[in-house]
């Protein structure tokens, strides 16, 4: 009898903690006269010592429990207090005082909109607001909750003793199951909703922090740069407070600026940092400027958290900073839910790269567990893919009013009190080598060629075949980039169905690019729980359908062509057959048209590339407008010269005054009708925004004089390019949905613009926006994109710019970019990792292959 399989569950050491309320802890350094808060900005220089924290907070939790006193706990039993205040001295003076007025607190970020306020003063139902002169007062008011100005609540504390609070001078007793913090997160409904963390799971996430990184006897000063809203705030300005380091305060205009983060992280000779992906790799851009310095040699300790860190990231990481000069990059997992963190990973050398496919997540920390279930909530089999859920003391209380009950379950696998919980992540995990990677999103939805698709509709569509007995739709190559919807069938008895036909069936419920390869087989694979194997079924279909080799797929019909074309034929359909894989729809022919094949705009520049790599030009419209591959075969050229000929004729002109309603209007047809980013946010977008942000800054764009606009031969405008100087752009402001998308290209371009673009105004054309009328077939429509792309270089060129530089979100405009129009990539950026100011994963739903590519393209 051979040996039981090892099955998906990983425990983190079991470890005692003390999980007293923390201001108890922080009690004991009450007589230290070492600096405990440092915080500089334009306007103060502030060091706080311990002694003077401690005593201020106490006199301030009197004044704020006497504010907060007549309003009573909320549906939860909770006394909350908001703080709605930029990151200073003055803020951690307070949080401390809500603890120690028996409050948690709930943070406001003073640049949340206003209707994101009032959902969260609702529904936390706070029994105070503090804030400071940042935030408009006027957000709370129609609340009815009592608010209170820091300044004025200090000035009451004088009237207070040093001393901390006695029983009758606080809201309640806090204790170690006691709520001490809640955060607002969207969530899966994008409905805001609170996390209500322990001071139990609080404790157990920084004891163990304190255990497996301890702070050196040499390591003084540690930073909070991260937005109070976000989870890793609580680790990242607790943990040095609890060990009697020096905490200081990073103003926001320093964490955005790569440069000067460097700057403070050396002169304070910082040892550890906490950061997402996408601002390590801002910082190693800024230190690559002048790798001969190394300004952060003491800056050992590199955790990253937020998003995905991917294997390229830390090659370079290690390619900065070697392999064997002490520096650790620490790979953590998790969310608000469980603390921010419940596994890590830690790499010290390169070498550690090659042992998996992608960087782990690693081990669960201490007194915390990882299980990798099934549809059934079994535990699956090392090495296959499960659905990850975690148990253990980091677990929060749950949510706000009881919310998503169904996301924490009782555990049946717990064999301990600690594990009785269990929290739904919603990603997937596989164990290998005993450590947990991730393995994707559970939702269901995927990008297909530039296309959204759901996976459940196309499975309802395929079992609703009459004749089909079982149906299982899965998608192939996603982290290829090149992925494929299959759809796995058994037949009943007496149907007599080949694949063909039943793609032809799904035609009248399924769109073309939704429509999945069929694959017949005579019985589906099985796991020993009785659940589809889905990875035996993925393995079965790339052991027989290998497209990463030479062979094409498909038939080919060769019938009407001329023998001195017949090369170029080859050449075209096995081009074609390359592209298209196994999903195409039927034989290569020149009767057979490229969208009738499955082909679209996205795959057709693709077509257009690999046939120039292969010595054959085609003008790009030519392609587009062919009916099908004979008339594709008669435009084919082995002259590069032919690339300029049969072009749409449109005439760029310098946008005016009088162009400004055509703008707008195609503005809302190329953005809010069809743009990647505006799909994730519709229902915080209006019609009426664009005309709005448009109406901004319409002075600006005419006074700048970059702008262009298209017109055809009939005089109608057809498309405008929106053009800025890069480094003179006008601040715009904006709310709601548009101005998280603003926000979100800021961020991307920011890191890009500041650290690897040249200085100075007049050397960055920052093309802004561009968009086409609605009426353009896709033939005109890839035309005028490319006329606006040399029009704008043309007038970089005129105004004597160094380059063009621009963002794009449409696979489309990436692959002109990328492979006709010769843009350089500069960040490539995978969309559903940001994680905004205020913690919020404004793309979350978004696939992993949806990206955001900045790039730029110097003047010639």
């Amino acid at each position: 009898m051979g040996s039981l399989p090892r099955v998906s569950v990983s425990m983190g050491e079991r470890r005692q903690v003390t999980s007293a309320p923390l201001p108890i802890h922080l009690a004991r350094l009450a007589q230290s006269q070492d600096t405990a808060l440092v915080f500089r900005d334009e306007t103060c220089n502030v060091r706080i010592s311990y002694a003077e924290l401690e005593a201020s907070a106490n006199a301030l939790a009197k004044s704020l429990a006497s504010h907060a006193r007549g309003a009573g706990p909320n549906s939860d039993g909770d006394f909350v207090v908001a703080v709605c205040m930029q990151p200073s001295h003055n803020t951690v003076m307070t949080l401390l005082a809500a603890w120690k007025a028996g409050a948690a607190y709930v943070p406001l970020d003073p640049s949340f909109p206003p209707a994101r306020v009032a959902h969260i003063l609702a529904d936390a139902q706070p029994a105070l607001v503090v804030y400071d002169d940042s935030a408009n007062p006027a957000m709370f008011t129609s609340s009815g909750i009592p608010a209170v100005l820091f300044d004025e609540l200090l000035a009451e504390s004088g009237s207070h003793s040093a001393e901390p609070p006695t029983d009758s001078e606080v809201l309640s007793e806090a204790r170690s199951d006691s709520v001490a913090i809640v955060l607002y997160t969207s969530g899966s409904t994008g409905v805001p909703k609170g996390v209500r963390l322990s001071y139990d799971a609080i404790c157990n996430r920084l004891w163990w922090q304190f255990s497996t990184f301890p702070y050196s006897e040499t390591e003084r000063t540690c930073v909070w740069k991260t937005a109070l809203t976000f989870v890793d705030a609580i680790s990242e300005m607790w943990g040095p407070l609890l060990n009697g380091r020096t905490l200081l305060i990073l103003p926001r205009d320093v964490t955005r600026d790569p440069q000067r983060l460097v700057q403070v992280l050396a002169d304070n000779q910082v040892e550890r940092l906490v950061l997402v992906p996408t601002l390590l790799r801002s910082i190693l851009m800024s230190l690559s400027l002048n790798p001969s310095e190394r300004p952060l040699k003491h800056l050992k300790l590199w955790v990253c958290s937020g998003e995905t860190l991917s294997k390229e990231l830390a090659g370079e990481f290690f390619r900065y900073f070697g392999d064997h000069n002490g520096y650790k990059l620490a790979n953590f997992y998790g969310s608000t839910e469980v603390l921010g963190d419940v596994t890590y990973h830690i790499l010290e050398k390169a070498g550690q790269l090659e042992s998996y496919n992608t960087v782990p997540i690693g081990s669960p920390l201490h007194n915390c567990a990882i299980y990798l279930l099934d549809e059934e909530m079994n535990i699956v089999r090392e090495g296959e893919i499960g659905e990850l859920w975690v148990s253990g003391r980091n677990l929060a209380s749950g949510y706000v009013g009881g919310q998503g009950k169904e996301r924490f379950p009782p555990n049946p696998h717990a064999t301990h009190p600690d594990f009785a919980r269990l929290y739904r992540t919603g990603d997937f995990g596989v164990l290998e080598k005993g450590v947990v990677l991730f393995a994707g999103r559970t939702d269901s939805q995927v990008k297909i060629r530039g296309h959204r698709v759901d996976l459940q509709e196309v499975d309802r569509a395929v079992n609703a075949v009459h004749g089909v007995e079982k149906g299982v739709v899965l998608c192939y190559g996603l982290e290829r980039g090149n992925p494929e919807i299959l759809a796995f069938v058994t037949l009943k008895d007496d149907a007599r169905l080949a694949a063909h036909h039943i793609e032809g069936s799904l035609k009248n419920a399924l769109t073309s690019y939704m429509i999945p390869q069929v694959i017949v087989i005579d019985s589906i694979p099985l796991l020993v729980n009785g659940k589809v194997d889905r990875q035996a079924l993925l393995k079965m279909y790339e052991n027989t359908n290998n497209n990463d080799d030479a062979e094409i797929p498909l038939d080919i019909d060769y019938t009407g062509v001329e023998p001195e074309h017949m090369e170029k034929a080859r050449v075209l359909f096995e081009t074609v057959g390359e592209v298209l894989g196994r999903a195409a729809r039927g034989e290569l022919s020149v009767r057979a048209g490229f969208y009738e094949l499955g082909g679209n705009s996205l795959n057709s520049i693709y077509t257009i590339t690999r046939l120039r790599d292969k010595g054959y030009y085609i003008q790009i419209s030519d392609f587009l407008g062919a009916a099908n591959l004979g008339e594709v075969l008669s435009h084919l050229s082995s002259n590069p010269d032919c690339e300029e000929s049969n072009e749409p004729k449109f005439v760029a002109e310098p946008m005016r005054d009088e162009h400004k309603q055509q703008v707008i209007d195609m503005i809302v047809s190329s953005f809010y009708e069809k743009a990647e980013l505006e799909q994730f946010l519709k229902h915080e977008i209006e019609v009426n925004d664009y005309a709005d942000c448009i109406d901004r800054c319409w002075n600006a764009l005419l006074a700048a004089r970059l702008s262009v606009v298209l017109r055809d031969e009939s005089g109608a405008q057809i498309a405008v390019a929106l053009n800025f100087d890069g480094r003179d752009e006008p601040e715009i402001e904006l709310s709601g949905g548009l101005a998280k998308i603003m926000g979100f290209l800021e961020y991307v371009e920011g890191s890009v613009r500041d650290t690897m673009l040249p200085e100075g105004k007049g050397t960055i054309l920052h093309s802004f926006m561009m968009a086409t009328a609605s009426n353009l077939n896709a033939r005109d429509n890839v035309a005028a994109i490319r006329a606006l792309e040399h029009a704008t270089m043309r007038i970089a060129r005129d105004r004597r710019f160094t380059g063009v530089f621009t963002t794009n979100t449409s696979p489309l405009t990436q692959q002109l970019g990328s492979d006709v129009l010769g843009f350089q990539t500069l960040l490539d950026y995978q969309i559903n990792q940001y994680v905004d100011a205020n913690g919020e994963r404004v793309f979350g739903k978004a696939p992993d292959d949806m990206r955001a590519v900045v790039c730029w393209k110097p003047v010639e």
